[in-house]
């Protein structure tokens, strides 16, 4: 974590952020807030007056390492408020770690400050209020995740998550853009858009409009994303825009032709869960239409370099081995660009719970073994026929060479986010490459989920 200059006296707050990428956000925000508050950040536990953890509540697993992480932060600092999805529980962390500060919940901003005001009192000098306070940034200075709205209106079975977050709650369309821009602004070369529920953001708020750039813009994913096309970095250039999250609502046909403009990424995080119809109703899934395959086709030849992702559930209740085949035959002819598959779990609360026809856990592994090697094998074909093309690349870490003179740097392509996609390796680190910078990679080669290359010189 970046630390600012202590003044005399300087109160310091250690973070600790779990889950998913909405959760870094919340600690971003939580952390600018207390930086103007004139506190410092602590990159470490014996550095910090407090230690706040935000936490993830949305598995049993998750909310295991949770407590473990929370148990960490009281065994080396000792001073320790909760908050994040897990902190609707507050009484299982309690339970565990009686010695807890203070416990909030999701997105409660103002009450984890009064907490933090609370248990380690700010000793502003006379003129910090006057310092500018720069936001805090948990990830790289070259990419910042946009939240667009919180919460969540389905009522999907395996799912918790209105139950944490709240019911759809989105920002006002001329605040996003405002935040897009001062990123942009700030160094900011990709945007990541996230949400519960991207391809519903402003239905809550009737799709309000407000004035940006002398003109009336809605609260519509479609406005938004044609605006955010908009943004140039202080060079001129147009940021890579990465939509996560995004239902396919037959309004989300109308972004597609805005990548293949080149003012999107060419790319899509699509939640399917899964494919068989059965299942998906069980699982109380929206926009389960039949005709998704088709539209992938479209969405194809309308911006051919369009990579789309998802992820799956294997073994939810009452899944049959014809509905796991339909799955995988399914897999086969959406040839989806990027999959991750998770086993069934239970999370407390969830309607999933109830339903009958537990799949037994020996089954879900064989399953998921299953699924991960027909997207695995599906992944190495498309990437293989990546080999010998030219690409952009934006650079996530720059090292030196190995031994044999290899993977000098690590990149990203499009069809790649950071943390859960594949990676570009490359094999030259010309001297004044920096992270940040967007580069031509001649790939090489490739196997199940990365690329290999080198910069093109010039």
């Amino acid at each position: 974590m970046n630390t600012t200059t202590k003044l005399p006296d300087q109160k310091k707050v250690g973070m600790v952020s779990l889950g998913c990428p909405k959760a870094l956000v919340d600690s971003e925000r939580i952390l600018t807030r207390l930086r103007a508050d004139g506190y410092a950040m602590s990159p470490d536990y014996a550095g910090a007056d407090v230690v706040l953890v935000n936490t993830c509540g949305f598995l049993d697993s998750a909310k295991e390492e949770s407590l473990a992480a929370i148990g960490e932060a009281i065994a080396e600092n000792g001073r320790v408020i909760v908050t994040g999805c897990m902190g609707e529980e507050a009484d299982a962390i309690r339970a565990a770690h009686p010695a807890v500060l203070a416990v909030t919940g999701a997105h409660q901003y103002e009450q984890v400050v009064e907490a933090v005001h609370l248990h380690a009192p700010p000793s502003q000098g006379p003129f910090v209020d006057l310092i500018p306070q720069p936001d805090v940034k948990l990830t790289p200075r070259h990419y910042s995740y946009l939240k667009i709205s919180e919460g969540c209106n389905h009522s999907c079975a395996f799912c918790i998550i209105p139950q944490l977050r709240g019911k759809l709650a989105s920002r006002r369309v001329d605040a996003v853009l405002r935040e897009a821009e001062k990123l942009v602004a700030a160094g900011t070369k990709e945007l990541l858009v996230i949400s519960q529920d991207t391809s519903a953001y402003g239905v809550d708020i009737r799709h309000e409009e407000r004035e940006w750039k002398g003109h009336a813009v809605r609260a519509h994913m479609t406005d938004l994303a044609r605006e955010l096309g908009q943004l140039r970095t202080p060079e001129g250039k147009v940021p890579w825009v990465r939509l996560h999250y995004v239902y396919p609502y037959p309004h989300v046909d109308a972004v597609i032709p805005l990548m293949a403009e080149g003012l999107l990424t060419p790319y899509l995080d699509i939640p399917f869960q899964h494919a068989s119809p059965a299942v998906l109703r069980a699982m109380k899934r929206p926009a389960n239409e039949a005709k998704v395959l088709d539209r992938l086709r479209s969405w194809r030849e309308t911006c051919p370099e369009i990579a789309v992702r998802s992820s799956f559930v294997v073994g939810f209740p009452g899944e049959t081995e014809d509905d796991f085949s339909y799955l995988l035959d399914w897999l086969e002819e959406a040839q989806l660009d990027r999959v991750g598959a998770f086993r069934f779990e239970p999370v407390e609360g969830a309607q999933a719970n109830a339903l009958p026809d537990p799949v037994p856990e020996e089954v879900k592994e064989e399953r998921y073994a299953r699924v991960m090697e027909v997207t695995e094998r599906i992944s190495a074909a498309k990437l293989a026929k990546k080999v010998g093309s030219t690409i952009p690349v934006i650079i996530d870490e720059v090292g030196k060479p190995d031994e044999d003179g290899d993977i000098g740097a690590t990149g990203r392509s499009q069809a790649d986010a950071p943390e859960i996609d594949g990676a570009v390796y490359l094999r030259n680190v010309p001297e004044n490459l920096a992270e940040g910078d967007i580069v031509d990679v001649a790939i090489e080669d490739a196997d199940a989920h990365d690329l290999f290359g080198v910069i093109e010189a010039g």
